[in-house]
């Protein structure tokens, strides 16, 4: 454990490195915040010297390696330099704001990382295709990195968050088997630091008592970075409240509660044909894949913090947007923008509505329902994503949509359910509306037409003149506060995102049985987000209110009990699938033990070719299915074979026609006796190596492993794994 101990903090030093770099210039775009953004300056730094890597490498210009990113990061500090001489002043109480927050980046950038020790395996769900995409961006000079599944062809998916981590890999010079698992842990402490901090700006913002305001930051912020990192739905307590206290089983007639019921319940139970996934932030970090919409989590935390600092800035009306400030804002949305859509493609569009919605509200507060709100909005909408597109446009060139297009949904989610998984947030999301419109019937003082009026004046910002009779006209006007607005469009994609596939879906090739299990997945999980950084604030915001009485109470009792519940997550899942955490069971961070474990001479195999092979030549081993073992050799060296896992091709090809023929050829390769057969399909492919081992013999039974002897050279033994280099 010390020795993993001294590894993270390595690769800390590195992050917190980035992060000082572009400190400056994170200063500049987040001068009003108060902390400054310090947290995001990690992420905003890896953002830009990650990409312009990429780019280079994509462009052909530099190769993808330590040196052009040291060139790259030495660019950085002299643009913040140059910034930094223009602003020098860091009062001491910033400081210590930032000590803080560094501390509590790292301590839970170590406290996951440990628990991941405890469970370290590269093994089971996707891990095999996110650590495959790492290795194979690893090997590659240039980009689009080839696909270790599928030789001859480049990654046909969206691979930026693997990017990121090969990044980060190339740059620590940390063995990937490691930092595949620091990198989650590393996620992780960017989900919990980075909603601390741009909840408790919003709590910041919307308080002028700077007595009770620390106060108020700090429970905002950890309500809400405890909720999106470790909290689920209400489906672990009403199944355990179920189970435990009323004695009733859950569907499957298990009367323990097992933790990955909480995201497969709509279509589970009961058992109906829609089947569908409603994962959050928590269960991915348990499980710890690589994924996209687990990478992208910082970059969707960054956008919001735009989003805010924009919504500030259309707030104050400045009479021209071409200004330095302005560009300095725009310029870094659009790429965060083109980050989301190369690392998880969903959440482009997701976040794009949000964006929409505060552009149209900024400028309604100035030039109401006239057209001039949309000549505004619409204009500075297109040029962000105009930018956007320019910044993704080489990923594009290489990516061919996998998308089949829209349909309508075939089954529906039954209220109870979506109260389960989605109550409450929208409970908090009600009470608040209530706290900023709801107002008392006085007898004699107030109508309901009154109130009607009164709701929709402040919903609006604008003025509505009451007249009553035998009086004059009364002019109200009632505005909501920024924050309050940006946490109410939040609250509204949110709640438009649980809906939207309550009538569409996008289609994808698991329509047959699955057909919007995607579309729910993808977009629920960003109301998961989402409505976390609401219920903190939204805690917070009321717990502001000067005067408290009796409802006040029990309403608070109520959000109590509610973020308890939410939070009672982890009891499960962390014990769930790490087990007892206690010294004894750590294992480490090194994700490969269980090849050594299970597949001991395909272990040694796989060291001597990382070892001995620095290209990327096609290395031939058997096809498997999907959430296999097979596929270990081109998994854990990045070196591509002919065919990888069917179901995952079949999705990223568009059909499953050529994974499928690929698949028969690679078993008439290790079959036929036909020597001039088995040489033109090696060729076909370009085949230089080829692996038998026990999984090629378990999989192909009438294997004819002589007459690779006859076509090649036998330059690697261990046991029973073979491998045989073909001599051109």
């Amino acid at each position: 454990m010390v020795q993993d101990l001294t590894i993270i903090l390595k690769w800390w030093l590195f992050i917190a490195g980035i992060g000082l770099i572009f400190l400056p210039l994170t200063k500049k775009v987040f001068a009003n915040f108060f902390d400054q953004g310090y947290l995001f300056a990690k992420v905003l730094g890896i953002l830009f010297s990650s990409y312009f890597v990429w780019l280079l490498a994509s462009l052909k210009i530099l190769p993808f390696n330590q040196l052009t990113i040291l060139l790259v990061l030495i660019l950085g500090v002299a643009v913040n330099f140059l910034i930094f001489r223009k602003n020098r002043i860091c009062s001491h109480s910033l400081l210590i704001i930032f000590l803080l927050e560094e501390i509590m980046f790292l301590t839970t950038l170590i406290g996951w990382s440990l628990i991941r020790g405890f469970q370290p395996d590269i093994q089971g769900l996707e891990k095999f295709m996110d650590f495959g995409f790492v290795n194979s961006i690893l090997k590659a000079r240039y980009f689009p990195p080839i696909d270790m599944w599928f030789a001859g062809k480049s990654i046909n998916y969206y691979y930026f968050g693997h990017f990121i981590t090969a990044f980060l890999t190339r740059l620590s010079g940390i063995n990937p088997a490691i930092t595949y698992n620091l990198m989650i842990a590393t996620l992780f402490a960017f989900c919990f630091s980075l909603t601390f901090s741009l909840t408790g700006n919003l709590i910041y913002f919307s308080l002028k008592n700077n007595l009770i305001k620390m106060k108020l930051i700090i429970i905002s912020g950890l309500i809400s970075a405890f909720l999106i990192s470790l909290g689920a739905n209400l489906h672990p307590s009403f199944y355990n409240f179920k189970m435990k206290i009323l004695n009733k089983p859950y569907c499957d007639g298990a009367k323990t509660y097992w933790y990955p019921n909480a995201t497969r319940y709509i279509g589970y139970c009961p058992d109906v044909d829609d089947k569908t996934i409603h994962e959050f932030p928590s269960y991915s970090f348990i499980v710890s894949d690589l994924h996209g919409h687990v990478s992208d989590i910082p970059f969707v935390l960054l956008f919001l913090a735009f989003c805010l600092n924009l919504t500030f800035f259309l707030k104050e009306k400045k009479s021209t947007f071409l200004t330095f400030d302005f560009c300095l804002l725009i310029l870094p949305m659009s790429l965060t923008l083109a980050i989301m859509y190369m690392t998880n493609q969903w959440d482009y569009p997701i976040y794009l509505m949000v964006l929409g919605f505060i552009l149209l509200w900024g400028f309604y507060q100035h030039y109401g329902l006239k057209a001039k709100t949309l000549i505004k909005s619409v204009p500075l909408g297109i040029a962000i994503i105009l930018f956007s597109i320019i910044f993704f446009l080489p990923f594009q060139f290489g990516f061919d949509p996998i998308v089949k297009g829209i349909d309508f949904v075939k089954a529906r989610s039954l209220p109870h359910q979506l109260l389960i998984l989605w109550g409450a947030p929208w409970f908090f999301g009600l009470t608040f509306l209530v706290f900023l419109f709801g107002y008392k019937i006085k007898s004699g003082h107030t109508s309901k037409k009154e109130i009607l009026i009164k709701w929709f004046s402040e919903l609006l910002g604008v003025e509505i003149k009451l007249k009553k009779e035998n009086s004059s006209p009364q002019t109200t006007s009632y505005k909501l506060i920024p924050t309050d607005t940006f946490v109410l469009i939040l609250f509204l994609v949110s709640t438009l995102l649980v809906f939207i596939p309550e009538l569409i879906f996008v289609k994808d090739i698991y329509i047959a049985s699955y057909h919007r299990a995607n579309t729910v997945f993808k977009l629920t999980y960003q109301s998961f987000v989402m409505f976390s950084i609401c219920i903190g604030y939204i805690f917070a915001r009321l717990l502001s209110k000067k005067q408290k009485n009796f409802t006040f109470y029990i309403l608070y009792f109520t959000f109590s009990i509610l973020i308890f519940m939410l939070m009672f997550y982890p009891n499960y899942s962390i014990p769930g699938y790490y087990g007892r955490l206690n010294q004894a069971n750590y294992k480490g961070l090194y994700g490969l033990k269980f090849l050594e474990r299970l597949y001991p001479d395909d272990y040694k195999l796989i060291g001597w070719l990382n070892n001995n092979i620095t290209d990327q030549p096609v290395v031939l081993e058997a096809v498997g299915d999907s959430y296999t073992d097979y596929e270990r050799i081109s998994m854990a060296t990045g070196l591509p074979t002919v065919e990888g896992w069917l179901v995952h091709e079949w999705l990223w090809r568009g059909s499953y026609d050529e994974p499928g023929k690929r698949a028969g050829e690679v078993q008439t390769i290790y079959e036929s006796n036909d020597l001039n057969q088995t040489k033109e399909l090696l060729k076909k492919y370009q085949v230089k190596y080829v692996v038998i081992g026990e999984m090629e013999r378990e999989k192909y039974k009438e294997i004819n492993e002589e007459k690779f002897s006859q076509i090649g050279k036998e330059v690697f033994k261990s046991g029973k794994t073979a491998l045989f280099e073909l001599i051109q």
